[in-house]
């Protein structure tokens, strides 16, 4: 029996594997132990083995390649159209190792060990930055039902917050005075730990090459730097920065019938946490560059001039994302005579 393609179905421990030949027809169907899936594709090296990029697809994937495999990660969205009929394990095995066979499929590089590694500080800080928005929107709460009303802001809530505690006639009773501080102790916890990621992130960004060369974008600092890094890697799995844009999310969704184009709002597909670090980042440095006699200056207070704020900021966000895929791609650091108005 010749395997020409393995289509892998991960579950958390069980996976269903789909075997097909150079026809395109399945002659394997198994149902295996994720713990098992390496020593069972070592009889069938050389192989091209497909998976969805998901939970724990990066990992096996290594161990696949070291092998001599040729490994193929997909977003789940791009796989589902080749599922026929009702969905099982052994049908979603078979159209990942179809949908792996297609010339126009996109395909996602497998991350390092260091990248994942990364990517889970992020995502560690992201959750604690959660919960403090959680807490403080829980203290907001608590001290507006008892009439007391402080100004939209977090900073404005911890300078307000102690002469309300000091306050016995604010409206508090002392349960909820102590329950507001040791509320307030949480969030000093949590802004403590939250500190530390940030000082983690900024030591890797001065460490790494790729990170150093991203924080000399305008607009881009340590957090979303790294984040990149940890993100696409060096970039490559894009052919050019309005692909790596449109797989942000920073491009309109298009509404296109009979010839007739329609551009709607951006698409927000992609990586949402990138997504959100680039457009604060443009947000922050918008008046900066409003004021540059630069090339990217210029470009933006042409936007200005002529489209609202907000539109501008998402608009310079996927500038920057396509000015990250050239410092990452090429290997250079930013140069602001050198970005042009396309």
């Amino acid at each position: 029996m010749s395997i020409v393609i393995l289509g892998i179905d991960l579950g958390k421990n069980s996976c269903s594997v789909a075997g097909l030949d150079a026809s395109g027809r399945v002659v394997l169907r198994r149902r295996l132990r994720r713990q098992t899936i390496a020593g069972f594709a070592r009889q069938w090296r050389g192989c091209v083995v497909a998976m969805e990029a998901c939970c724990g697809a990066h990992h096996l994937g290594r161990q696949l390649v070291a092998q001599g495999h040729e490994v193929r990660l997909m977003s789940p969205e791009y796989v589902r159209p080749y599922v026929k009929a009702h969905k099982n394990d052994d049908r979603d095995a078979e159209a990942i190792a179809e949908a792996a066979t297609r010339p126009t499929m996109r395909f996602v590089e497998i991350k390092s060990e260091a990248q994942l590694d990364l990517q889970s500080l992020h995502r560690a800080r992201e959750r604690l930055v959660s919960e403090r928005t959680a807490l403080i929107n829980h203290l907001r709460a608590l001290l507006l039902e008892r009439g007391i009303v402080v100004p939209q802001g977090r900073r404005k809530l911890e300078r307000a917050l102690p002469g309300i505690l000091a306050d016995e006639s604010s409206g508090l009773s002392a349960r909820l005075r102590r329950l507001a501080s040791d509320l307030r102790e949480e969030w000093r916890a949590l802004d403590e730990r939250i500190a530390a990621f940030d000082a983690e992130f900024v030591s890797q960004a001065r460490t790494d090459e790729a990170a150093r060369r991203l924080a000399t974008v305008p607009g881009i600092g340590s957090l979303t730097a790294t984040a990149l890094v940890a993100a696409v890697g060096n970039a490559k799995a894009f052919a050019r920065g309005r692909d790596m844009a449109a797989w942000l999310g920073l491009v309109p969704r298009q509404m296109t019938t009979g010839g007739k184009p329609k551009l709607l709002g951006i698409s927000k597909r992609g990586n949402r946490y990138l997504r959100k670090n680039l457009i604060h980042g443009a947000r922050a440095v918008l008046p900066y560059l409003a004021t540059r006699d630069t090339p990217l200056g210029k470009w933006v207070q042409g936007l200005l001039a002529r489209a609202h704020k907000n539109t501008v900021v998402v608009a310079l966000a996927n500038k920057l994302a396509r000015i990250a895929w050239a410092v990452l791609a090429h290997g250079r650091s930013f140069e602001a005579a050198h970005v042009t108005a396309a």
